[in-house]
This record gives C-alpha cells, structure tokens and sequence, in this order.
C-alpha cells in the first residue's frame, strides 16, 4: 500500500485485557497496540472476540484485567462518553442511524460533542448559537463533499441503499473529528464495487485527514490490501500480531481460518 502520511508513535496500548461475562471469557490476556496514523486490522473467525475489543477500546465494556493507555495517560474507568471525547469513534456491525431524518441530518447529529451553546440559546435560535450551527453545518458540508454523497445530502436515510447507509454512518462518525476511527465490519453485507469504494474512502480518511483507525474485518483480500498492522484473534486470544504478509504466514493463525487447529 502507498503511504503518503508518515506512521507516528503508539497512540493506543493495550496490555493483558481480559474480559468476561460470567464464566464466559471473551477475552484472555490480550496485548497490542495502536500506532498514529495506522489502518491496524482486527481479524478472526467468528466468536474470535473482535467487537469484544471494539467495546473495551470505546468504554462499552470494563475489562476485569489489564491496561488501557491512551496518549500515554492510563485509563480507568473510560465510558462511551468519555472514550468520544477523547478522540475515539465508532461505526457498528448493524446501522445505527435515524431512518426518517435526512442525509445532511443524520450526520450534523456527529457534530453533538462539538456544540457548545446551551439549550436555551439553541432553543431561541439567536446569536452564538446561530454561528455555532452555521459553522457545523459547513463542516458537515465538507464531510458530504469529502464522501461524494452531494446528489443524497437531503435524502431521507432509509430510503438509500445499504452500501450508501453505510457511506452515511461513516460520515456521523467523521462529523466527530475523531483521532481514532473503530469501524466494526465497515464492509459487511456489501457488493463488490461498495467494498472497492468504502476502501477507497476508509484510505482517503486515514491519509488526507490523518486519522488512525482501527477496524474488523472478514474480506481478508481488503484487509491485506489497506492495512498496516494485523492483529488476530481467535477463542478470545491472541495468536498473530504483525504486517499482512507476516499474518499470512503464520501458520497458527492459518490453522484457525482453516479450522485445523480446533
């Protein structure tokens, strides 16, 4: 892959978390980090774990062990809440959007942590809240620009097709100016010319805004072809960690996919 945005320093780092549900361990001891400006891939057959790790990055799930570092602060009890304000947003596996509200408004909702006037001045619609929504609402512009979905920007949600919902879910969580982006299967249920077109703007996202985004992903071919660094789970552990070609090879991590190990 050609990079023309230069990978920095660990931004994220994760040692030994361990997760579980009653006697259920969804995750065991698992270590990795995050470098800035990175596409880092999470993989793994079903059951592996991976929106698992999602949900422990972004605050939905506590781990009973193990350490989250974030911008070289450690973490302790991080919620959804505060994991977005810090920086970390999130698309699901199922999309989570507002059907009968429009394009443009569905993704000005991404815009929630950035506003700053208080309910009464955005209640009476005057003066700095007034600014305040023009100037969101350019920014929600550009993302719709940035996205090429200018023809839908008024388009009620439920009436587009999936692949062009998922472009939309996208842009809710750009409207964050995210530094970390988590995409849970971005590409899931897609056709060929959505995946090829989701992985050009996922690329677009992490080189010309600079994001570093972390995501799941079952189309292997995409994986390899627009990640930097793989992490693999399987049964809640970790068993590769390393560049695509590097994961290929391992042959632990074969064994899973193939199913021989099990």
């Amino acid at each position: 892959m050609t990079q023309t945005r230069k990978i920095g320093e660990v931004i994220l780092d994760l040692q030994g978390i361990s997760l579980s549900f009653g006697g259920v361990k969804a995750l065991t001891n698992i270590s990795f980090n995050v470098k800035e400006h990175e596409i880092r891939a999470i993989i793994g057959p079903n059951g592996a774990g991976k929106s698992s790790m999602l949900n422990v990055i972004n605050g939905v799930y506590r781990p009973q062990l193990g350490e989250i570092t974030y911008r070289g602060v450690q973490r302790k009890d991080m919620n959804t809440y505060a994991a977005a304000k810090s920086g970390i947003a999130r698309t699901f596996q199922n999309i989570a959007l507002f059907k009968g509200m429009s394009v443009l408004d569905n993704i000005m909702t991404g815009r929630n942590l950035k506003m700053k006037s208080n309910f009464l001045m955005q209640a009476l619609y005057w003066g700095p809240a007034q600014k305040e929504e023009i100037a969101h609402r350019e920014k929600v512009e550009e993302i719709i620009d940035f996205l090429e979905i200018q023809h839908i920007r008024k388009t009620p949600v439920g009436r587009l097709s999936y692949g062009l919902q998922k472009r939309v879910e996208l842009g809710r969580a750009l409207a964050a100016e995210p530094e970390i982006l988590l995409l849970d299967e971005p590409m899931a249920g897609m056709n060929v010319e959505e995946k090829q077109d989701m992985s050009r703007f996922i690329l677009d996202v992490n080189d010309q805004l600079g994001t570093t985004i972390v995501l799941i992903e079952h189309d292997m071919g995409v994986v390899m072809d627009i990640s930097d660094r793989v992490v693999v789970l399987d049964y809640g552990k970790k068993i590769g960690d390393g560049t695509p070609d590097e994961v290929l090879a391992n042959q632990e991590v074969i064994n899973a996919y193939l199913g021989v190990a099990h």
